[in-house]
């Protein structure tokens, strides 16, 4: 195949993912001001002077957008960027690599008030995202939990403390902080969860 060949084949796909990319910005930037319910396609489509038909053909529903809009802004940092947030507890513990996250989610309060709204609004039992946030907090909880046994085992973290439970307690320090920073900025949001494992594991502080 020659070269000529090898760039045809490639740019379509480059355009369509590039296109992908831009109405998953926009979704996230309607979503986030909006929420679900209050935003719509047709506002998605406004932000990038789009038809809804070509929305629909990259994402089959507004529900299947919305799943895509989630999953990118749980796993990426600033939205394009990855973060393996469980490889960087195996490396640095819990507490060190929680701190690096929050370090990395001040420069994306955009991404952060989209899962504090609609965290809040899937609460309600027909919310479409209400079994994606279910499973999201038993896969979190139940990865947070093995990360901090993992650091008991290391020496980072004292034995006697439950995992199930300080994996529970860090998602609620954690989201709570969030959203008071959402709220008011001038929150130091690194400072409080800084306090938080100062308070209940100050061992994991020190671990290297």
């Amino acid at each position: 195949m020659t070269e000529q060949n090898r760039a045809g084949v490639r740019g379509p796909y480059a355009k369509s993912a590039q296109r992908s990319s831009d109405i998953l910005d926009a979704a996230t930037t309607v979503f986030s001001n909006h929420g679900y319910h209050g935003g719509s396609l047709r506002d998605i489509s406004r932000e990038l002077n789009l038809s809804l038909t070509s929305i629909v053909h990259h994402f089959g529903s507004k529900y299947e957008l919305l799943e895509a809009v989630l999953e990118r802004a749980d796993a990426t940092t600033n939205g394009s960027e990855s973060f393996d947030f469980d490889q960087a507890c195996a490396q640095q513990g819990v507490a060190q690599a929680t701190l690096h996250r929050i370090r990395d989610n001040l420069e994306r309060p955009e991404l952060l008030r989209l899962f504090a709204i609609l965290a809040a609004e899937s609460s309600a039992p027909m919310h479409p995202a209400h079994e994606w946030f279910i499973e999201r907090y038993r896969r979190k909880a139940d990865s947070l939990a093995l990360a901090f046994a993992f650091d008991q085992e290391s020496g980072r973290v004292d034995r006697s403390r439950d995992p199930n439970d300080l994996a529970r307690l860090l998602i609620g320090a954690w989201d709570g902080t969030q959203l008071q920073w959402l709220i008011d900025p001038s929150t130091d949001m690194e400072r409080t969860m800084n306090a938080f494992f100062q308070w209940t594991m100050p061992e994991a502080l020190m671990a290297t």
